[in-house]
């Protein structure tokens, strides 16, 4: 019997979050040690938490730069640390890639660039492609973060706009070796598209991403459709500089769901990994979640065992309201409203990293009287699921989640459970 559902929820919350820390995950991918320099560079939300596990592990001198999200930094003795923008790009990020560029370029064959990277690295690793501007970026990202567009496509436009993404570090440290520690928060765990692969060479096109953008009626500056209108495009798999790479996923969310399922399992409630790349619109993904709850609910005679539905992935949000969206919010309300307070049931979803969407919140739980609990308030669940406001929906219920940066980030973690 489950005696505080919401409790074992936040537990296996905290057991996938502790599953991708880098401290337990960076030490054992680590190279051997070259005859020449070793140059630290990364990017991410995971990024200073991963230098700092570096410098604990490593034996011997090491030297360079990583950039994280504002509030993600950690101190670290040899590495610098630097903090710019996320999910829109600021000038402290553009300054940040441009110094790593410079720290990787004009190495030896001698020499190792070991290359940090995480979820958030698109972002705080924002060095324009020649002829466009911060300002062209910034338009560009937020249009794409308003449209629904999946975190591929975003990906996809985001490297063929810049000067160190899609291959172009790893080719700017060539002959040295460059050896990526990558922690995944992309559906498929794609090297190319974690933080839209700064040391992994790139087979797409421009023009496959001016397609993209026009799918998505993603309107563009000018500078920017010229620029995909003649780039040449990313250093591709052929290119003889991408030959001394090695990229290594080092934690990824399938690993955290199966941290999640050995909790549920010690509290006597079978686990039910429904697939680690969930995507699609937040809100219809929610609709799903909540249907298969009411099947395990509706058609377990005498009465259902406990068991708790487990997924992760990135889900969208079209925002059409004036609320800030925010993807665990918005299924969460979703599928509260679909379960109509369906007894016994329960379900928590939060961003792996601390931070859902734009806001500084993890995510949120419901539970049976969810519904009933904002109608006394005043709060209604329909009209806050039309303006994209879960936020502010679960705010006035207490029932947000709040962690602060947990330095790592692979993706969404949800929970329903049938208790």
């Amino acid at each position: 019997m489950v005696t505080d559902p919401r409790a074992l929820l936040r537990a296996m919350f905290d057991a996938a979050v502790a599953a991708a820390d880098p401290l337990q995950r960076v030490a054992a991918f680590l190279p051997p040690r070259p005859p020449g320099r070793v140059v630290v560079v990364g990017a991410g939300k995971a990024s200073a938490r991963m230098a700092q596990a570096v410098e604990q592990a490593w034996d011997g001198p090491l030297s360079g730069l990583v950039v994280t999200r504002y509030g993600h930094a950690v101190p670290c003795a040899q590495v610098e640390v630097v903090q710019a923008a996320h999910p829109v790009p600021d000038a402290a990020g553009e300054q940040a890639a441009r110094r790593i560029l410079e720290l990787v370029s004009g190495l030896t064959a001698d020499d190792l660039v070991l290359a940090l990277i995480s979820g958030g690295g698109s972002a705080v690793l924002a060095l324009p492609a020649p002829g466009i501007t911060l300002a062209d970026k910034q338009a560009t990202n937020t249009a794409l973060l308003r449209c629904g567009a999946p975190i591929e496509t975003m990906n996809l436009v985001r490297k063929h706009l810049s000067a160190i993404k899609g291959g172009r570090l790893a080719a700017a440290a060539f002959p040295a070796a460059t050896v990526g520690l990558l922690i995944s928060d992309v559906p498929g765990d794609d090297p190319a598209v974690i933080a839209s692969g700064p040391t992994v060479p790139e087979a797409s096109t421009p023009a496959q991403a001016l397609a993209a953008l026009a799918n998505y009626h993603v309107a563009v500056p000018p500078a920017v459709r010229a620029h995909l209108e003649t780039s040449p495009g990313c250093p591709g798999p052929d290119d003889s500089r991408m030959g001394r790479v090695r990229n290594h996923v080092i934690a990824a969310p399938q690993q955290s769901l199966e941290a999640a399922a050995e909790i549920a399992r010690r509290s006597g409630v079978t686990p039910v990994i429904l697939g680690d790349s969930l995507e699609g619109e937040s809100r219809e993904v929610g609709i799903v979640l909540a249907g298969i709850a009411r099947q395990v609910r509706r058609h377990s005679q005498p009465a259902p065992a406990p068991c708790v539905l487990l997924s992760g992935g990135e889900t969208t949000v079209t925002v059409r309201g004036s609320g800030c969206g925010g993807r665990n919010a918005e299924l969460l309300l979703a599928l509260a409203i679909a379960l109509r307070g369906q007894a016994g049931t329960y379900a928590i979803a939060c961003d792996t990293d601390g931070v859902d969407g734009a806001a500084e919140v993890a995510g949120a739980l419901v539970g049976p009287d969810t519904l009933r609990r904002a109608e006394q308030l005043g709060v209604p669940a329909a009209g806050a699921l039309a303006d994209n406001d879960g936020h502010r929906f679960f705010a006035a219920l207490g029932d947000q989640i709040v962690t602060g940066p947990t330095l790592t980030n692979v993706n969404d973690f949800r929970a329903v459970l049938i208790a």
